[in-house]
């Protein structure tokens, strides 16, 4: 019996991994996830050292599987680095820039190290540094983009045809649907942002959830793709006059956590993936993982039978 790579390298039960959401992937959400079976990852993005480090802390507390995100762009200096090699974290996820020099501190400290990455260009380089595995973001993600849009369907592909590494699939999956797709694709397990930042344990104020569930599938925009930072966020006043200007700067997302967690929708761009056209309700944790995982073995045993049956 072939072992899960992904599984083996994190210690979760099931291969379905938690976005790491800035201010929203913490403890709470962190914890659920993880107690559910899959693979809670703590944020560093917000830049709040001390309180990451905290979070980080509690987690360890709980003896459950879980993962730090370290955006490289995003980190103000080496402290978050060096604490997560003493933490006694065993998966780390990095994002946001070269994993070069992080990759051996991260590797003699024993911690397996997977990269974000949007193109094949970028896998290569990971691969010739050393990764144990690649998160594989596709352009229907919520967040940071890479203004170059490739689809997780397309770029699973083209990334797998090059190189035999564990492929994490993120970026438009929240159910079992996506996930027996993304495995047909050559992935190992699934990231989701969007359908867990609209969870019951999700920390973000009601009305965000509510803007996910009432968004279409065309319910989001690319912002900013000629600059940095390109995001998908969902479609709002702020961000149509941010669409229509075909520009942004770092100031639009000041008010992010008004929007977070005081229901301020207009506060700046609701950071969401195309995904949210495909979510309907609000559920735990629990509920989303034990449905995606039925879901996908439901699927993967129809299409054994035709396998089994040569027949369409």
């Amino acid at each position: 019996m072939n072992m899960n790579r992904v599984l083996a390298h994190s210690g979760a039960k099931y291969p379905i991994l938690q976005a790491p959401m800035g201010w929203i992937a913490r403890t709470p959400l962190a914890s659920a996830v993880s107690r559910a079976g899959g693979l809670g990852i703590i944020e560093t993005s917000s830049g709040e050292t001390a309180n990451c480090q905290a979070e980080i802390l509690k987690m360890l507390e709980l003896h459950l599987p879980f993962g730090v995100n370290l955006p490289i762009r995003f980190l103000k200096d080496d402290a978050m680095l060096k604490f997560v090699c003493h933490s006694g974290v065993k998966f780390v996820t990095t994002s946001a820039g070269s994993p070069a020099k992080f990759i051996q501190p991260l590797k003699d400290a024993g911690i397996v190290v997977y990269h974000a990455v949007p193109t094949v260009d970028a896998a290569m380089k990971c691969v010739d540094a050393g990764i144990d595995g690649l998160v594989v973001e596709g352009s229907e993600g919520g967040g940071f983009k890479n203004p170059e849009d490739v689809s997780t369907l397309v770029l699973l592909q083209a990334i797998r045809s090059r190189v035999d590494v564990p492929m994490i699939a993120a970026g438009g999956i929240c159910d079992g649907k996506g996930m027996a797709a993304a495995f047909a694709l050559g992935a190992e397990a699934i990231q989701m942002g969007t359908r867990f930042v609209s969870c019951v344990e999700s920390p973000v104020h009601h009305n965000f959830k509510n803007a996910i569930l009432q968004a279409k599938e065309t319910g989001t925009w690319m912002l900013n793709t000629k600059s940095t930072p390109c995001i998908r966020a969902l479609k709002s006043e702020r961000t149509q006059g941010i669409h229509e200007k075909g520009i942004m700067s770092f100031d639009d997302m000041k008010g992010i956590l008004d929007l977070y967690f005081k229901g301020d929708m207009e506060a700046a761009p609701a950071l969401a993936g195309q995904s949210a056209g495909l979510i309907d309700s609000v559920k735990t944790a629990h509920q989303i993982i034990e449905e995606t995982v039925a879901e996908f073995f439901s699927i993967s045993a129809r299409m054994g039978n035709l396998a089994q049956s040569r027949n369409f």
